[in-house]
């Protein structure tokens, strides 16, 4: 984005923050915003996404651009449904904090107190894995352990018992490796304290009371949706990208990858992680999420972002993303044809969700923008990076394909 348009951004935004007390109306919209999605898009070739844009309690922008399935007719609307991936993990870490608070759970409860089948090549690992190591991305297990049999299909009960065989990079809580399946490990020990389905539970308790019309857990919900997105990918680098088809694989590992919803669905969640809705969501649990855990160093050289961190922290579910003074609280999410992202900033009351039906570099490209003009941050120093993944040792669990970030 050039130095004009950036301000232009900054200049939109700053006239939706002060707009209060009626529905915003299109003298104050974003449309510079509107345009650069469409040709982002364009230019990556992306069939279809949307986004949306929250201030405060309430969506102020919301825009879709494209078609739901390349080559047909039917647009992406806001309310059309996509896949959000690993932006899944951001409502599991809630759930579960619901339910500390209710007593039911502690986020330094034993893993294998709720599953205990679990096992390592070491067994005293599995016996100081808490909760909190399985959604703080801190079990100190290979990166991305069995994610390859995700990809083969195999369920949960299939895959659990191949953690055997690994050995501990390092001791639960003190490096960063980031999970799927272990990350899922927290949708039995949820179905045990409360006695009832982690989709039914998640839907009862967030999705419903937030008003999150088109969002639903799993695959059944995706098919459910007559509004929904097809993914898309391509079968030679730099070639169209095409329909392809929708598999159970990470579905399996539902509080990882399987929630579905739209851009508009998003808004909703994030009017209630800037605090806006606490007889659901209360401003202490997003906090507790949000507090920075383990560094990721790694994310200082993510692609689009690398220019923009100045350092970067996993949370309970959620990134912590430093520009300059400012932190970004963040989740994004990829799953074969879907890329999902959603972010806020409680300093500047703004959040952007965006959603898109291939796996593009596209999602970078427009999100750092955004977020870049907001935080009105030049280009800062990098920290000294620091080794967050020690060496691998003991076996491999695979990991390519994988859904993340």
């Amino acid at each position: 984005m050039n130095k004009t348009s950036t301000r232009l951004l900054v200049a939109l935004l700053a006239a939706i923050a002060s707009f209060q007390g009626v529905s915003a109306q299109p003298t104050i919209l974003p449309q510079d915003l509107d345009e650069r999605f469409a040709t982002i898009l364009e230019d990556e070739g992306v069939p279809g996404g949307a986004f949306v844009v929250v201030q405060g309690d309430r969506v102020v922008h919301a825009s879709a651009h494209g078609v739901r399935v390349s080559g047909e007719p039917d647009p992406v609307g806001v309310h059309t449904v996509f896949r959000l991936a690993s932006v899944s993990k951001t409502f599991a870490a809630t759930l579960t904090d619901l339910l500390v608070i209710d007593g039911l759970l502690d986020w330094d409860d034993r893993v294998v107190s709720h599953v205990p089948e679990l096992t390592f090549a070491h067994p005293e690992h599995a016996r100081e894995l808490r909760i909190r190591h399985l959604l703080g991305q801190t079990t100190g297990i290979v990166p991305n352990a069995y994610d390859n049999l995700l990809n083969a299909n195999q369920p949960l009960e299939v895959i659990l018992p191949r953690f055997s065989e690994l050995e501990p990079m390092c001791a639960p809580g003190t490096c960063y490796t980031y999970q799927n399946v272990l990350f899922a490990l927290v949708e039995p020990a949820i179905e045990r304290v409360n006695g009832q389905g982690y989709e039914a539970l998640l839907e009862q308790r967030v999705l419903q009371p937030l008003g999150m019309r088109n969002a639903s857990v799993g695959m059944d919900g995706y098919w459910m949706a007559s509004d929904r997105a097809a993914p898309h990918s391509r079968r030679f680098r730099g070639g169209p990208w095409q329909a392809t088809e929708v598999t159970e694989n990470y579905y399996h590992v539902a509080p990882a990858a399987g929630v579905n919803a739209s851009a508009m669905d998003l808004g909703q969640w994030l009017i209630a992680l800037l605090g806006h809705r606490p007889d659901v969501v209360a401003p202490e649990t997003v906090e507790r999420l949000t507090t920075p855990g383990v560094r990721t160093t790694r994310d200082l050289r993510r692609r689009a972002w690398r220019d923009l961190l100045t350092d970067a922290h996993y949370g309970l579910g959620w990134r912590i993303y430093s520009v300059g003074d400012s932190d970004l609280y963040l989740h994004s999410g990829w799953v074969r044809g879907f890329v999902a992202e959603v972010a806020f900033s409680r300093e500047h009351q703004i959040g952007l969700g965006v959603v898109l039906n291939a796996e593009s570099s596209a999602m970078g490209k427009f999100t750092t923008s955004f977020w870049q003009a907001v935080l009105s941050a030049e280009p800062p120093t990098m920290l000294a990076e620091q080794a967050d993944e020690p060496a691998r040792a003991g076996g491999s669990a695979g990991s390519a394909g994988s859904s993340g970030y």
